[in-house]
């Protein structure tokens, strides 16, 4: 199985989509997302999915009203299908400037019903402060998009130092973490998917 191939889902498990929120070239983000994604490929409660934004090249969203199920501009119908299958998401994003990336935002932005009622956790990645900025602010949009932020989450700093050459971790303590944040995700996903229905 490769990095980014899909795990299977059972009938009784979520699915959660990991979404890999830079698209910058020479970006670390893959890295990260390689390794948080082979925790979860080893569970058996859930699906994971790799959702890297570089295949999903959105125009710049500047429509007057917030977008309604059903309206999308063209591009991105096939992104509401995508994140509408999903009953859960963990968002891995770097800190540019104290902030998350534009083109994140600007996919969380393209959509709306598609994210209400599902949980979703953060892997923050970058500096001396790990991404703690970014997931911060995160925190804040994925609430008014009626999503459920987790309490766990994750903050790497200095994330190029966790990993060798080979991209494998070397500070063991972030697998544990990963763990917990996971079995956190999917509880509330199975919670808010039956609360859907």
């Amino acid at each position: 199985m490769t990095w980014d191939e899909p795990v299977p889902i059972r009938q009784d498990n979520v699915e959660i989509q990991i979404i890999l929120g830079s698209t910058r070239e020479g970006r670390f983000g893959e890295t990260v997302a390689r390794w948080f994604h082979g925790i979860a490929a080893e569970r058996q409660d859930m699906g994971a999915e790799l959702i890297d934004l570089r295949d999903w090249p959105l125009p710049f969203f500047n429509e007057a009203r917030p977008p309604a199920s059903g309206h999308y501009a063209p591009q991105a119908e096939a992104w509401a299908g995508t994140v509408a299958r999903a009953d859960g998401y963990v968002i891995v994003t770097p800190e540019y400037n104290h902030g998350y990336p534009a083109v994140l935002k600007n996919a969380l932005d393209h959509l709306y019903s598609e994210w209400n009622n599902k949980p979703v956790a953060f892997v923050g990645y970058g500096g001396p402060a790990g991404g703690s900025r970014a997931v911060q602010q995160l925190r804040q949009v994925v609430v008014e998009l009626q999503m459920a932020p987790i309490r766990n989450d994750i903050v790497m700093p200095l994330a190029r130092r966790l990993f060798d050459e080979d991209g494998l971790i070397t500070e063991a303590s972030y697998d544990g973490r990963a763990g917990g944040l996971l079995d956190q995700l999917v509880w509330w996903a199975r919670a808010l998917r039956s609360a859907r229905i």
